[in-house]
């Protein structure tokens, strides 16, 4: 699957691009200023070479075959140019699960999330909820998204409500639209009345 990054407003700035700016910056300073210290060049450039990138209204789309299958939508987008790049999602994340005729199969909420660059998982949590097409839904506090196995699963309490039973446990797996799922540990299922639905 193809991962294509769409910034509506805001920008992610590469390496390069933050080196750019900076060496206009400093030519534009040598130029307009009298003084060319070059200890405050070396300053200036070692302040624009951050290994931090930070997007707002963040849209990500992973494709396949040029079909759009899941849409990422954040208020906020930060990406740490470390030993081993992550981006950070500190302000919560909205993913949608399209189906090949482009239908909505599920969506995902998180308050937080994380994604390791190469390692093709994302990690949502504070209060995660997935919901399917069909109205079924799972709530827990951690929960991974497996882009290559197109899964998700989570090792904490779940709770998964359907229209007629409450399912309580640890852990669980599902294909990543929440149409089939397992539940590793069962501790309680409650029954739903229908009419307590309505």
């Amino acid at each position: 699957m193809k991962r294509c990054w769409l910034l509506v407003t805001g920008c992610l700035l590469s390496k390069h691009t933050r080196r750019a700016l900076a060496i206009a910056f400093i030519c534009a300073v040598s130029f307009t200023s009298c003084k060319t210290d070059l200890e405050e060049a070396k300053l200036i450039t070692s302040r624009a070479n951050t290994n931090i990138e930070n997007g707002k209204d963040v849209e990500i789309l992973y494709s396949d075959n040029g079909i759009v299958r899941i849409k990422a939508e954040a208020k906020t987008a930060t990406r740490y140019n470390t030993q081993k790049p992550y981006m950070e999602f500190s302000d919560g994340m909205k993913m949608f699960f399209y189906s090949a005729t482009g239908e909505v199969e599920s969506t995902l909420t998180a308050r937080y999330a994380t994604a390791v660059e190469n390692s093709n998982e994302m990690t949502a949590r504070d209060s995660v909820v997935v919901i399917n097409n069909k109205g079924e839904r799972l709530d827990t506090d951690e929960l991974i998204w497996d882009e290559t196995k197109k899964t998700i699963y989570s090792n904490t309490f779940v709770r998964i409500s359907t229209a007629d039973e409450i399912i309580y446990g640890k852990g669980m797996v599902a294909d990543q639209n929440f149409s089939n799922y397992v539940v590793k540990s069962i501790t309680g299922i409650v029954k739903v009345k229908t009419s307590a639905l309505q």
